[in-house]
């Protein structure tokens, strides 16, 4: 099960998710996010994976084509609070991980 919560601040969207990513539940991403940022030209996209406990292939297509949206729109996408596991997993996804939210504001 994936929780989804979206928050949006100082020109930058939110993403944090809670649950597993994957095959089952990636239409949480394509079906309400990715139209989000797409609507809205979202340039701006933090997703914090703090509680994120597992994400499979399907899972990170659904994050791949979210980052190549805000791509679209000239922006970027920054990963913030995923452990070791889920961080060599999203390693393809070739996005800056921060350690701490000031730096998501640079």
């Amino acid at each position: 099960m994936l929780k989804m919560n979206l928050e949006y601040k100082d020109d930058t969207l939110y993403v944090y998710l809670k649950g597993v990513l994957n095959k089952r539940n990636c239409y949480k991403i394509n079906n309400y996010l990715n139209p989000i940022l797409k609507k809205h030209k979202i340039s701006n996209l933090i997703l914090i994976l703090i509680h994120l406990r597992d994400i499979d292939e399907v899972g990170l297509d659904s994050l791949k084509r979210a980052k190549y949206l805000v791509k679209s729109c000239n922006g970027s996408m920054k990963v913030w609070g995923c452990d070791k596991e889920i961080k060599d997993k999203i390693k393809d996804l070739r996005v800056r991980k921060i350690k701490y939210m000031g730096d998501a504001y640079v």
